[in-house]
């Protein structure tokens, strides 16, 4: 969002309560869109808790301790969480009239995601130019602008710092108790990237292992 505002835009940020464990971010979400001060802040309800397979749906599925080495997909990958995403986003865009949808994947210092990568993003954006009324019929092209995808954290730290974004009310940890538990995969990533931008991180922490 701050990318997207320092860009000039005009911003109608969308938020999604799939079922989380880490539902918590929601609230973060709520913080930064007022912050921000959209004119609307949409949060769309797609129960993905039903589908279930990932550690971040099923409370049958323990979230690991992270490991920012890691190569293989780990369980808290959520099936076709960024496909389901963007088809939201792409149909909201339409609405509004809007033409740019920002997301920020990474695919540099992150879990291993799938729908992370740039391929990903190259083959929705294709296929996204023949799914609206905007795109097919109209010729106005939506496009997906993906930012932060080839930053590292310490990059994407440092970009935030550089535009004012609100890391204050920023939420990562998968596990979504009231302080961050340090040693999830996204919590691991996260605290590297603010010690190698040499900023403080501003939540709080069970435990700051990074």
């Amino acid at each position: 969002m701050a990318v997207a505002k320092s860009k000039g835009y005009d911003v109608y940020p969308i938020s999604f309560n799939y079922h989380q464990r880490h539902s918590i971010e929601l609230e973060g979400a709520k913080k930064i869109a007022s912050y921000y001060g959209v004119k609307k802040h949409l949060i769309i309800e797609t129960n993905m808790e039903a589908i279930g397979g990932s550690a971040l749906t099923d409370e049958k599925i323990e979230v690991p301790e992270g490991d920012v080495n890691r190569h293989s997909v780990p369980p808290t990958y959520v099936p076709a969480r960024n496909l389901i995403f963007l088809s939201y986003a792409m149909g909201y865009a339409e609405v509004l009239g809007a033409t740019h949808v920002y997301i920020g994947v990474n695919s540099v210092d992150y879990s291993g995601y799938p729908d992370c990568r740039p391929e990903f993003i190259e083959k929705f954006q294709a296929l996204a130019d023949y799914a609206t009324t905007a795109t097919a019929v109209k010729g106005q092209k939506i496009t997906i602008e993906t930012p932060l995808q080839d930053l590292s954290k310490k990059d994407i730290v440092l970009l935030g710092t550089k535009l004012g974004a609100p890391f204050q009310f920023t939420h990562s940890c998968y596990k979504g108790g009231e302080k961050a538990c340090g040693i999830c995969d996204s919590c691991k990533l996260r605290l590297r990237g603010f010690a190698e931008a040499g900023v403080e991180d501003p939540i709080a922490y069970e435990t700051r292992e990074v």
